[in-house]
C-alpha cells in the first residue's frame, strides 16, 4: 500500500503541516508533522474518534496545543522555571503563571514542524532536531517518535532522542482519550494501576512527598466511575516504578458501551489529568461540538515533573553517548 501524505494546512508563521494516514486492521490514525500530533484515532464499529483532535490547524495554534502531540524536551511542570544541569543553573521560559515552566515552553516540540524520516502503510517515522540553547535546554539534540498500529488492535508511540551535551530529556504523549464520544467522560470507568502519586501545592507543583493513594480521592487501583466528584480534581503524577522498566500496563479506561483502552508504558510516571480547565468550545472538532471541561482524560507517560529539582525522583538527565529511548502502547480491548 502507498504511503499516504497530504497538505494540512499553513501555520500563522508560514509553515506547510502536512498529514499522515496510518491503516491497520480495523484501525485508522491521523499523525500531524506540527508537533508530531496524534490528529486522529477510529476504531471500526465506533462512529466517534477515539482522540480528541480538530480538522482546524487554527486549533492547534490555540487552546489545542498539546492536544496529541509529543511534549518536551521536558514534559509537564519544572519549578521556578530553573533547573541545575551538571551543577550549572539553567533558565527556561516561564509560560506556567509567570512562574513555572510547563511542556518547555513556547519553544516546545509541540510547536516544531517535525520531518518525516519513514513511513509505510501502518506507520511513520517523524524526527526533528533542537538547537543548543533552545527554550533554554543545552545540547544540540534529535529527537524521534515512531507511530505504529499493532495487531492488538492498538497503537505503539515509540519516542527516542540523542544529545551532544549535558541535557534534561524527558519527553510525553499528550493524548485526550475519550471512549464513548460524549461532551464529558462522566460515566466511563478509570482504573489507574498504581499505589503511590505525588502530592501538589496549589500550583501544580510537586511538593516532594510521594504517598499512598489509599484513603485519598487518587486511589483508582479498582475501576471507579468517572464523575466530577470522583475525577475531576485528577492533574497529578501516578508513581509507577522507580525507573524505566519494561512494558507494564498502568492504566484501563472503559467507556459505556464496553470499549476498553488500556496503555502500557515503560515509564515510571504517568500524568492523568481530567480537563477540568478545558475550554475549547470555539472550534471545528471529531466530535462535532467545541471541547469544555472533562472532555476526555489526557493520559501522558513519563518520568516524574519536576524531577531535576528533586534529587530522590528518578533522574532525567541524557548525557552525550546516551540514547534516550521509551514506548508505550494504546491497546483497544471490546
Amino acid at each position: 500500500m502507498t504511503p499516504d501524505r497530504a497538505p494540512f494546512g499553513i501555520l500563522s508563521d508560514g509553515r506547510t503541516v502536512d498529514v499522515l494516514t496510518l491503516r491497520r486492521g480495523p484501525l485508522t490514525a491521523r499523525v500531524l508533522t506540527l508537533g508530531a500530533i496524534l490528529q486522529d484515532l477510529r476504531l471500526d464499529g465506533h462512529d466517534h474518534a477515539l482522540t480528541l483532535g480538530s480538522p482546524d490547524l487554527s486549533a492547534y495554534e490555540g487552546p489545542l496545543a498539546y492536544f496529541g502531540a509529543v511534549v518536551g524536551p521536558v514534559a509537564n511542570r519544572i519549578a521556578g522555571a530553573q533547573a541545575r544541569v551538571c551543577g550549572e543553573v539553567r533558565h527556561f521560559e516561564a509560560n506556567q503563571g509567570g512562574r513555572h515552566t510547563l511542556h518547555s515552553g513556547s519553544s516546545g516540540l509541540h510547536a516544531q514542524v517535525w520531518e518525516v524520516v519513514d513511513q509505510g502503510a501502518d506507520f511513520a517515522v517523524l524526527a526533528v532536531d533542537l538547537a543548543d540553547g533552545t527554550g533554554g535546554f543545552p545540547g544540540n539534540r534529535r529527537v524521534m517518535a515512531t507511530y505504529r498500529l499493532t495487531d492488538t488492535p492498538g497503537l505503539s508511540v515509540r519516542l527516542e532522542a540523542e544529545t551532544d551535551a549535558d541535557t534534561l530529556m524527558n519527553l510525553a504523549h499528550h493524548g485526550y482519550w475519550t471512549m464513548d464520544g460524549g461532551a464529558t467522560w462522566e460515566g466511563q470507568r478509570l482504573q489507574v494501576l498504581a499505589h503511590r502519586y505525588l502530592p501538589v501545592d496549589g500550583e501544580q507543583i510537586p511538593r516532594g512527598e510521594v504517598a499512598s493513594v489509599e484513603g485519598t480521592p487518587f486511589d483508582f487501583r479498582e475501576p471507579r466511575e468517572a464523575t466530577e466528584a470522583s475525577a475531576g480534581h485528577l492533574d497529578h503524577n501516578y508513581c509507577l516504578a522507580e525507573a524505566r522498566r519494561g512494558m507494564t500496563p498502568a492504566l484501563r479506561l472503559t467507556g459505556r458501551n464496553g470499549l476498553t483502552l488500556e496503555v502500557a508504558t515503560t515509564e515510571p510516571g504517568l500524568q492523568v489529568f481530567g480537563a477540568a480547565t478545558l475550554h475549547a468550545e470555539d472550534y471545528a472538532t471529531h466530535h462535532g461540538t467545541g471541547y469544555g471541561p472533562f472532555a476526555a482524560f489526557a493520559i501522558e507517560p513519563q518520568v516524574w515533573p519536576d524531577a531535576p529539582n528533586h534529587n530522590d525522583f528518578p533522574s532525567v538527565l541524557l548525557r552525550p553517548g546516551e540514547r534516550y529511548e521509551q514506548e508505550t502502547e494504546f491497546r483497544f480491548l471490546r
